[in-house]
């Protein structure tokens, strides 16, 4: 459940450190003219719209995955309704249909949606809504509020990024969830058409784009080594659980290569 949007902090960072604007999105002033801000107002709302209307047609294939591995149409509905977050959601799915257990499913799916609440702490601090809106705005923070609000150049702009996108991508992605669930009949076998990497393919797509440093591609690929590694020899579900291994591992052993470097200066 994600696209892709190049306008991450790091990049805007580069942009306008080159040309002395400032830094953080948070920082940027908003357009100076009534009718400048009109403009990148429109641009705001036809990109979050963009992203919202790609990304929640793929409703369509978790309904459709859901119901192949056994829920009901309310419970497919009710993941979408109250979890919101595509990647755990077919995490969740994807593992009870390969024959996992309610808990490693649910595990796999908890630790994948971790992710959300680092999103909130950069956003808290961009956004700064007030303290009723908060927890209502809290649900919608995933990947594709979080990339679309973080792109934009102001506090204004990045405000209409996450509520347009959230809104917009919250609705469609509850809407063709259940049209999905209902149609499943009709598709017939799901794993002919494929629809389960349907959510792993989104996801990726707006995650490729941020691994830039070495590290974080070391990271990366340790972890496609252990799920794929470990995927034939434990239950579904506890791959992806081991595959958050990469992290230590990686750290570990930069780690170890720090202080051989040390070492060898101090000879």
């Amino acid at each position: 459940m994600d696209t892709s949007v190049d306008g991450t902090d790091a990049v805007a960072d580069r942009v306008d450190s080159a040309a002395g604007r400032p830094s953080s999105a948070a920082d940027r002033p908003d357009s100076g003219t009534e009718g400048g801000t009109d403009r990148a107002d429109s641009a705001v709302v036809r990109d979050a719209l963009g992203v919202g209307i790609a990304v929640g047609l793929s409703g369509f294939a978790f309904g459709v995955t859901s119901a192949g591995s056994g829920l009901t149409v309310l419970q497919t509905c009710a993941l979408s309704l109250l979890v919101f977050t595509g990647a755990s959601q077919f995490a969740l799915v994807g593992a009870l249909a390969g024959g996992g257990s309610p808990f490693t499913a649910a595990a796999g799916a908890f630790f994948l949606g971790v992710r959300n609440a680092f999103y909130g702490l950069r956003l808290s601090q961009l956004l700064a809504l007030p303290r009723a809106v908060r927890p209502f705005a809290a649900h919608w923070v995933i990947d594709e509020t979080t990339a679309v609000s973080l792109a934009q150049r102001g506090r204004r702009g990045a405000r209409i990024g996450f509520t347009v996108t959230g809104l917009s991508l919250y609705t469609l992605w509850n809407l063709t969830t259940l049209l999905g669930t209902v149609g499943a009949e009709a598709i017939g076998d799901t794993d002919a058409w494929g629809l389960d990497a349907a959510g792993p393919a989104v996801f990726l797509a707006l995650l490729a784009p941020m691994v830039r440093s070495a590290q974080e591609r070391a990271v990366a690929a340790v972890a496609v080594l252990l799920g794929l590694g470990l995927l034939p020899v434990l239950p579904a579900g506890v791959p992806v659980l081991m595959a958050a291994l990469a992290v230590p591992i990686v750290l570990y052993g930069a780690g170890l290569r720090a202080q051989r470097t040390t070492g060898g200066q101090g000879r």
